[in-house]
C-alpha cells in the first residue's frame, strides 16, 4: 500500500466522497488524504423529502464532519474547486493550487437552470434551504394548484433525478390528507416523457402511475416543457395552472469540469471507464454524480450506487499508485424506496431482474433505518 509520501486528494463531501475516504484510509493507513470542500459538513439528501411535511428539520440532516475527519485521519481544506491542470495532478481552487499523486472526483453534479422562468420553481435536492422553503409555502397555502415534475439533460438523457419527485408528490398528498386539507388542493404531475421513471423499470412505471391515479393526482405526460411563470407550467400542449411549482431539473457535471482539461461526456460529466477511472488518465478516478459511466441506461449514481462506485474507485486508485492495473468494478444495481411518509414502495433492478414491491410500512421504516445507518457512519 502507498506510504505517507502519497498525496491523495478527494473533491467533495457527499456520499461518494466520504465512502471513498473511508475505503482509502482502510486500505492505505499511511497515505496523506485531503478532502477539498467548501465546508466540512455532510447533507443527507435522501431525507430532504421529509422536511416539507415536518418529519425532519433541516438541521437534522446537516452533519458536521469534524469527528469523521479525526477518526479517519483526514485533512480538510475549505475551498471551492475551479479547475484542474497537469492531467489532474494540480487542483485549482479559490484558495490556491493543491498538488496530488492521485485524485478522486466526487463533487457531485449541478442542476441545469436554463429553462425560461426556472426562478419560479423550487428544487428539493438543492439542499436544506429549498426543502424548508417548500414546506413553508405549503403551510401558507389554504389551497390551490401544485405542480410536480422533473426534467433531463437532452445531451445525456439518463442525467435526471426523478425518484425524489415521486416521493415528494406522494408525501405531500399524504401530509395534506393528514391535515384534512387534501380536498382544497389540485395536484398535477407533469413530465416530457410519456412513461416517466422508466429507468426504474416497466413495473415501477405502471405502479407509480397507478398510485397517482389512486390518490387523485392528475398527470400531464409526453409533452415538452417550455417554461414556467408565477402562475403556470407551460408545455407544448398548453399551460398547467400552478400556484406552486416543484421541479427537479436535469443534471450536468460540475461547473468547473470544462476547465479541467479532462475528457467529458456529451452531457458535461467526467467520462469514466468500467473501473471508474477518468478516460485517458492514469490516476484520476470519479464516483457518484460527477461521472458518466459505461453500463445500462438505468444506471443510478446516487446513494447506494455512489457507495459501490466509491469503493471500487478507491481500490483501483490505490492499485494504480502501486503500479498495478485497475480491476475492481462496481456492480450495476438500483435500490430505491419510494417513500410516501407513512409507507413506501421498494424498487430493485440489476442486470437480470426488475422488481416492484407494493406499498408497505416496512419500507418506510427501512428508509429510516438507512438514514440512521449513514448518519451514524458519518458523524
Amino acid at each position: 500500500m502507498p506510504d505517507g509520501s502519497s498525496r491523495i486528494v478527494i473533491l467533495g463531501a457527499g456520499f461518494a466522497a466520504l465512502s471513498s475516504a473511508r475505503e482509502l484510509r482502510r486500505r492505505a493507513p499511511g497515505a496523506a488524504i485531503t478532502l477539498l470542500a467548501p465546508k466540512a459538513e455532510f447533507v443527507y439528501l435522501p431525507s430532504l423529502i421529509w422536511v416539507p411535511p415536518g418529519i425532519r428539520q433541516g438541521s437534522d440532516l446537516v452533519i458536521p464532519l469534524d469527528r469523521f475527519l479525526q477518526r479517519h485521519r483526514l485533512s480538510h481544506r475549505p475551498c471551492t474547486v475551479t479547475g484542474l491542470r497537469n492531467g489532474g495532478r494540480t487542483v485549482l481552487t479559490d484558495q490556491g493550487e493543491v498538488e496530488n499523486d492521485a485524485l478522486m472526483i466526487a463533487s457531485g453534479a449541478r442542476f441545469l437552470k436554463a429553462m425560461p422562468g426556472i426562478e419560479h420553481a423550487l428544487t428539493l435536492c438543492e439542499g436544506v434551504a429549498s426543502a424548508e422553503a417548500i414546506g413553508k409555502r405549503l403551510r401558507e397555502m389554504g389551497g390551490g394548484h401544485v405542480a410536480f415534475g422533473f426534467g433531463g439533460n437532452p445531451k445525456e438523457p439518463s442525467a435526471m433525478r426523478g425518484g425524489p419527485m415521486f416521493e415528494l408528490l406522494f408525501g405531500v398528498d399524504t401530509w395534506l390528507r393528514q391535515q384534512g386539507k387534501r380536498d382544497r388542493f389540485h395536484l398535477t404531475f407533469f413530465n416530457a416523457a410519456a412513461e416517466p421513471g422508466k429507468r426504474l423499470g416497466e413495473k415501477a412505471v405502471s405502479g407509480l402511475l397507478a398510485e397517482m391515479k389512486r390518490r387523485g393526482v392528475e398527470t400531464h405526460l409526453g409533452h415538452k416543457i417550455q417554461g414556467f411563470s408565477s402562475t403556470a407550467v407551460s408545455t407544448e400542449a398548453g399551460d398547467l395552472p400552478a400556484d406552486l411549482i416543484l421541479f427537479m431539473p436535469g443534471l450536468s457535471g460540475p461547473d468547473w469540469a470544462a476547465n479541467s482539461e479532462l475528457p467529458l461526456s456529451a452531457g458535461g460529466f467526467f467520462q469514466a471507464d468500467e473501473f471508474c477511472r477518468v478516460a485517458g488518465t492514469g490516476r484520476v478516478f470519479v464516483a457518484g454524480d460527477a461521472g458518466s459511466y459505461p453500463g445500462p441506461d438505468w444506471l443510478p449514481k446516487q446513494a447506494h450506487m455512489a457507495d459501490l462506485q466509491a469503493k471500487a474507485a478507491a481500490e483501483n486508485l490505490l492499485r494504480t499508485l502501486n503500479g498495478h492495473p485497475p480491476s475492481a468494478r462496481a456492480k450495476p444495481e438500483l435500490i430505491c424506496i419510494v417513500d410516501t411518509v407513512d409507507a413506501g414502495m421498494l424498487v430493485y433492478r440489476d442486470a437480470t431482474r426488475s422488481w416492484l414491491f407494493p406499498s408497505s410500512q416496512i419500507f418506510h421504516w427501512a428508509k429510516r433505518f438507512f438514514e440512521r445507518h449513514y448518519l451514524r457512519a458519518f458523524r
